[in-house]
Formats: C-alpha cells, sequence, structure tokens
C-alpha cells in the first residue's frame, strides 16, 4: 500500500467485481475506502469459491484495505445513514442503479454546507439503462465469435467464451481514473461531478479504440477464427519434445532474429524467403502472411527437443516466450510468485487462510509500497465510521444496533 491518497476517503457502495475493484484500487494508493454493505452481506459476500468457514475467497481479495460498516440498507433508517455517509464524504462509489435511494442527486442534497461538492462514480450495464455483466457484454462484443480453433466454420461454430471477467476489471481501473480525474477537476473549480460508466461502453468503446471495429467496417466482414496465433504479426503455442506447451511472439526485427538463431532455422527461413519473394525481417506483415509455414518450420525444431533446452536457448536469445501453465502451478511459481515483490506477506484475512497478497501493481521507487492490507470482517468499523463520520455517541450507535439498523463485526459468526 502506497500513501499518495491518504486526504481521501470514499464510501464505497458495491458488489461483484468492477466496483469493489475500483475503490480497492484507491485503497492500495492510500485512499481510506470505506465500504457500505447490508448487514447481511451484499450479493458478493458469499460469492463462490467459499473457504469451510463459509468465507469467500473473491470477497477478500476485491476488499484488501477496505473498512466495513454493515447497516440495514432494506429499511428506511438504514438506507438514510448510508446516504448521509456519501454525503457528509463528498465521494462514493457505486455500482446500484441511478434510481435506487443512493443517487447523485440524494447524495447531494444531503449534504451539508461545510461538505466537498458531491462526486459520485456510477458503474451502470448499458448506456440506455439495460442490465448487463461482464460476459453478456462480451458476448455482445464480437470476442467470443473470434476464438477457437482455426478450422471451425465461421457459420456453425459456437462461441468461445474468456473465464477472466475482463470488462469488469477494466472497468473498474477506469472508473478509479475517473474519480481521481473529477476529484482533480473539484480541486480546480470547486464543482463536483456526476459521472456514469456503462460496462457495455467500456466493452463495444474498447473494440473501438483498439482499430477493430475500423477494420471490421473496412473488411466489410468477420476476421477469421486464428486458434492461438496472434492477429496481424508472428506468434502461436508450440509444443516441445517433451510435450511442454510454451508460446513465443516475434513483433520486432530484434524479437525476430533472437527467435530465428534461438531455433536455428537462418536456412528453411532463407529457403521459404526465396520461394515466396519476401523478407521476413521487414515487419509484421510477411511474417502473419506466411505464418502457416512459419509455424511448420518453428514446430519441426520444437517437436525435436526437450524444453528445457528450448528454454535456455530463447532466454540467450532475448526472445519472448513463456511456458503455460495451470493456474494452480502459476499460483506456487516461484518468479512469479515467491520472487516479484509484487507479493507481500499474507495478512490476518478473515478466512484464515494464508496465501500470498498483492500490493499495488503500481511501482513507485521513490515511495514505501508497505505490506499488503487486510479485508475487513463485515461491519468490522460500523462504530468507528458512524462515530467519526456522522459525529453519533456510542448510546446513539448503540441504540442503532440493538434496533438492528446497524451491525456489528460478524468476525465471531
Amino acid at each position: 500500500m502506497y500513501n499518495l491518497l491518504t486526504d481521501l476517503s470514499i464510501i464505497e457502495v458495491s458488489s461483484f467485481v468492477a466496483s469493489p475493484t475500483a475503490g480497492l484500487y484507491c485503497a492500495q494508493m492510500g485512499a481510506e475506502v470505506i465500504r457500505v454493505d447490508h448487514k447481511a452481506g451484499g450479493l458478493d459476500y458469499d460469492r463462490y469459491m467459499l473457504t469451510s468457514e463459509g468465507r469467500s475467497l473473491s470477497w477478500e481479495n476485491l476488499n484488501r484495505a477496505k473498512k466495513s460498516v454493515a447497516l440495514d440498507l432494506r429499511s428506511g433508517e438504514g438506507r438514510e445513514l448510508c446516504v448521509e455517509l456519501a454525503a457528509r464524504t463528498g465521494q462514493c462509489i457505486t455500482n446500484l442503479p441511478e434510481k435506487s435511494f443512493l443517487s447523485h442527486h440524494a447524495m447531494k442534497a444531503a449534504q451539508p454546507q461545510d461538505a466537498p461538492d458531491m462526486t459520485s462514480v456510477r458503474i451502470m450495464g448499458w448506456h440506455d439503462g439495460r442490465q448487463a455483466m461482464d460476459f453478456t457484454v462480451n458476448a455482445a462484443s464480437g470476442y467470443p465469435l473470434m476464438c477457437g480453433p482455426e478450422d471451425w466454420d465461421m457459420e456453425t461454430a459456437p462461441p468461445v467464451n474468456q473465464v477472466l471477467p475482463a470488462w469488469d476489471f477494466i472497468t473498474g481501473a477506469y472508473c478509479a481514473f475517473a474519480l481521481l480525474a473529477a476529484l482533480r477537476h473539484r480541486d480546480a473549480t470547486g464543482t463536483g461531478s456526476e459521472v456514469r460508466v456503462p460496462l457495455g461502453n467500456v466493452a463495444i468503446g474498447t473494440v473501438a479504440n483498439s482499430g477493430m471495429m475500423a477494420e471490421m467496417l473496412y473488411r466489410g466482414g468477420d476476421r477469421e477464427r486464428l486458434g492461438n496465433a496472434i492477429w496481424g504479426a508472428f506468434g502461436r503455442d508450440f509444443r516441445s519434445k517433451d510435450g511442454t506447451r510454451f508460446m513465443v511472439a516475434a513483433l520486432t526485427a530484434k524479437q525476430w532474429k533472437g527467435l530465428v538463431e534461438a531455433f536455428g532455422v537462418a536456412t528453411p527461413i532463407a529457403k521459404l524467403e526465396a520461394q515466396v519473394d519476401t523478407d521476413f525481417s521487414e515487419g509484421d506483415r510477411p511474417r502473419f502472411e506466411h505464418r502457416h509455414a512459419l509455424f511448420d518450420i518453428f514446430q519441426n525444431v520444437a517437436g525435436s527437443h526437450d524444453y528445457r533446452a528450448l528454454e535456455s536457448r530463447m532466454a540467450a536469445n532475448g526472445c519472448t516466450f513463456e511456458r503455460y501453465r495451470t493456474a494452480y502451478e502459476a499460483s506456487t511459481d516461484p518468479v512469479l510468485v515467491d520472487d516479484n515483490p509484487l507479493f507481500g506477506p499474507s495478512p490476518a484475512n478473515p478466512s484464515g487462510f494464508e496465501y500470498p497478497a498483492t500490493r499495488s501493481f503500481a511501482n513507485l521507487p521513490a515511495h514505501d509500497a508497505g505490506d499488503p492490507a487486510p479485508a475487513p470482517y463485515l461491519g468490522q468499523h460500523s462504530e468507528e465510521v458512524l462515530a467519526d463520520r456522522l459525529g453519533l455517541a456510542a448510546g446513539a450507535i448503540g441504540k442503532l444496533v440493538d434496533a438492528g439498523t446497524v451491525a456489528l463485526s460478524d468476525e465471531r459468526q
């Protein structure tokens, strides 16, 4: 955790992936992020996979370094407390609908005169109000119908969904950026902002920003499936003699030269160049257009050597490559995890399970990254936040607890 945003407090009322990710990234940079949930836990509180004690590992990791307040968000009083917390704090991240009790208008209307002008970031589904989630916007994006083996028929083959909810994580990161941009604007002008970020717009906008939309319109049709080949450049998975699968990529002249030297294929490459009247060192286009013949040359060598020998030769020649790992192998890999300063010692996780935890992805050499912080227990900071933010006395908080409007830490449950 870096301490770059220690003067910033954010109320987060969210669930699932995108919205908690936005808060997580702010918290890892030092912001005080106060997550407000329904007293029994939000929709993602028991999201699979659960430990034997019933703790969600997903929730635990998306809510590190945050504080937790648990309110009865189904009651009028609980909702009023939530709105007041957001209003007095001045910054809110949420994925609740705009027409819910936590609208930007409601938060702004509840602000005291000395509060900073309300700034909120709201994650939506589609721009027109329709509901959406990562896997449905991905279906609309066109990407799943580009995935799969090269020989699959474009008309009849099924889509291939990605496992990673990438649009959620991209949206979360974008929302953290959008919030800080709005806060900088407020610092300059004194005027807050309502920011709405539709998940679907992040997906279709990324399709456009990547150039793929222009490509589809220019070609007047869909791109063919490429299997594991890289579109527009040289790269694919290969299999060594001992059955190890690995990925190589050559997008620059240096990478291409290193790959040719590592595989010792200068002679067959020169022969192919003469046959097709081209120079593969000139750029991506000739390598991509003749990829099948090139793939055969490289696979012939890969299939004749064990991976360790190939790995040594590729490393010596500065190639860009990586061995395929299972998710479990990646999680236990000494280079990726044990020797990586991204990971710190396991904090005291609510689940009681010890495992590597991440610091901020960014590396700021002049600043101390600190150790990873644990996720809170649900309601762990209810008393503290209500006292500090709303000025409630212990007796008033006790009455709210007795009435079931406020819940305290679920540590002992």
